[in-house]
């Protein structure tokens, strides 16, 4: 693989040695409701001021509701090209497009506009999706989500990275005539697989540009570290931390869905031991009711610190 995938956005996230910190949309609502547009883009602005280094908006096609969880309602690519209109260098990531779901051709296109558009500060996190319900809703068969999303990935790299490509797949055929405009800032944009994405680690480490994985205990996180780097070559690793701030600085960890619970000293000394064993980026979180203030004591209890 070669260095033609560090746009602007990966540049921003992985293009040093610091631990970099993203937020998810929505910035400030509820896990089931539709977000106020205005204010999301004002929390969003308002992010990249304080030095949130990424935005991410995660692709949910229908809400479940024994899921309990909308993913922000928006469509990932209106939002983001919304948010990219709203701030200025920002990264902007999927977190992330379920590709079995999606036609590669179209997720191809999308993603180098929004690439251009922004500036090349797109970074995609692919899957291969979580809720069950979705694929009958599209006439997907779930069995085959792993195939596709290997046939998607091979798909889209060709079509941004050549002219006029011949591809034949379970989604179509180009034979060589159909060329896809417009071509990203770089040679093909970042691709994060999520999770296992229904593959074997040395299929990720090989044809993606790092990856983005849930939150794991430290124990764990160690053996999941020392496999990647064995077969992604020092590709970065992103995660997923919660990160629920308690009153007390000082306050010990308690865990929650894919994080903790915890005082800023904590997550400051935590964050450092994430840096130290090899994560590149963390994708946090804004807890408590008043997201503008969540947001601040945040970054300047903890990013800032670190």
């Amino acid at each position: 693989m070669t260095d033609g995938h560090r746009n602007a956005g990966f540049e921003r996230l992985f293009g040093d040695d610091r631990l970099t910190f993203g937020l998810g949309f929505p910035l400030g609502a509820g896990r089931t409701e539709t977000p106020d547009p205005e204010r999301e883009m004002a929390l969003a602005a308002r992010a990249e001021s304080l030095g949130v280094d990424a935005l991410w908006a995660r692709d949910v096609p229908l809400y479940w509701p024994r899921f309990g969880d909308a993913g922000g309602a928006f469509d990932p690519w209106t939002l983001l090209s919304h948010a990219a209109a709203h701030t200025d260098d920002v990264a902007l990531g999927t977190a992330s497009v379920v590709l079995p779901l999606r036609h590669p051709i179209h997720v191809a296109k999308q993603a180098a506009s929004l690439d251009r558009l922004s500036g090349g500060r797109l970074v995609l996190g692919v899957a291969t999706g979580d809720r069950d319900p979705e694929y009958a809703a599209f006439g997907v068969d779930r069995g085959a989500r792993g195939a596709r999303f290997r046939e998607a990935v091979a798909t889209m790299r060709a079509l941004w990275r050549g002219e006029f490509p011949e591809r034949d797949g379970a989604w179509g055929s180009l034979d060589g005539e159909l060329d896809l405009l417009p071509k990203p800032t770089t040679d093909t944009v970042p691709l994060l697989p999520t999770g296992h994405a229904r593959q074997e680690l040395a299929w990720l480490g090989e044809h993606g540009d790092g990856w983005l994985f849930y939150h794991l205990p430290e124990e764990t996180l160690d053996a999941y570290l020392d496999d990647w780097q064995r077969v992604a070559g020092g590709k970065p690793y992103a995660m997923v931390v919660r990160t629920e701030l308690a009153d007390d600085p000082g306050a010990e960890p308690e865990p929650v869905h894919q994080g903790y619970r915890a005082g800023a000293d904590w997550f400051v000394d935590y964050f450092r031991r994430l840096d130290s064993v090899g994560v590149d980026h963390v994708l946090v979180s804004v807890s408590g009711e008043d997201s503008e203030a969540g947001l601040e004591r945040l970054t300047e209890r903890v990013i800032d610190r670190i």
